[in-house]
């Protein structure tokens, strides 16, 4: 059966799916885990072409309803009747789908900076109008290609001492041709921006308020969400990462709040 990798961590808790962005893997959690696990009960998934999880070539994979399944089959393997629900970036736009779709298996659901979430029509056709470029340039230029990309952890700058190296341990696990598959089939139709305001569950905005370019995104999404909270940190986008003492209590304080 090909499915997305997850681990469960043994917790105090309710179940808390969580799911990593773009170039990323279940190690964009390390920083977290031992906070997170006093009061819930992490799984830990990473979508096609990241980490372990298989880089399958048939489109029909890539669909943004495929994410919604796969998240849907982790919860009956776990045996959650119901569950929290954290979105990294990209991830969220699998984790706010999912939500839309299967709400009463919600309790509540939490996501940090997402333009890929939270991006207007108009927003998505400028972000990948050359995605079919881009695609056939990250197949033919492998892993070294990969580390062309602004987005790849051997660029980034805001990390404190330790993670970027815990990050860059897996990423010699990204698949060139998973990722290529991922921007083409999935990006350009992953956004919910259309569809939020028919939330129906409690959910956390973790914000990184150092990056600029997502407050206009965070903006649609309060106007949008219905009765969104947002928790603003000293941060950029990896806030989770960056102010992982921030991140950790918000996310205690919300499950306190909808367990």
């Amino acid at each position: 059966m090909t499915q997305f990798y997850y681990e469960v961590h043994e917790g105090n808790g309710p179940f808390l799916f969580l799911l990593h962005g773009m170039l990323s893997s279940r190690a964009q959690w390390l920083r977290n885990l031992d906070t997170l696990k006093q009061f819930s009960t992490p799984v830990i998934a990473e979508f096609w072409g990241h980490g372990r999880s298989p880089s399958p070539e048939d489109p029909a994979y890539y669909d943004p309803m495929q994410y919604v399944a796969q998240i849907e089959n982790i919860r009956k393997a776990v045996g959650a009747e119901r569950w929290f629900l954290c979105g990294q970036s990209f991830g969220a736009t699998a984790t706010l789908r999912y939500s839309l779709h299967y709400p009463e298996r919600v309790m509540g659901q939490i996501f940090t900076n997402s333009t890929s979430a939270l991006a207007t029509n108009e927003v998505t056709k400028e972000l990948y109008r050359d995605v079919n470029k881009l695609a056939q340039k990250l197949e033919s230029g492998g892993p070294e290609g990969l580390k062309k990309m602004r987005i790849h952890p051997i660029h980034a700058k805001r990390l404190p001492p330790g993670a970027q190296e815990e990050l860059l341990e897996d990423a010699p696990l990204l698949n060139p041709s998973g990722i290529a598959r991922v921007f083409k089939y999935t990006s350009p139709h992953a956004s919910v921006a259309d569809e939020v305001s028919a939330t129906t569950v409690p959910t956390l905005l973790v914000a990184g308020e150092q990056e600029d370019r997502f407050t206009p995104h965070r903006e649609y999404g309060e106007k949008h969400i219905r009765g969104l909270e947002v928790v603003g940190a000293d941060g950029g986008h990896a806030i989770n990462i960056e102010a992982p003492e921030a991140f950790n209590q918000a996310v205690r304080d919300f499950i306190a709040r909808n367990s």
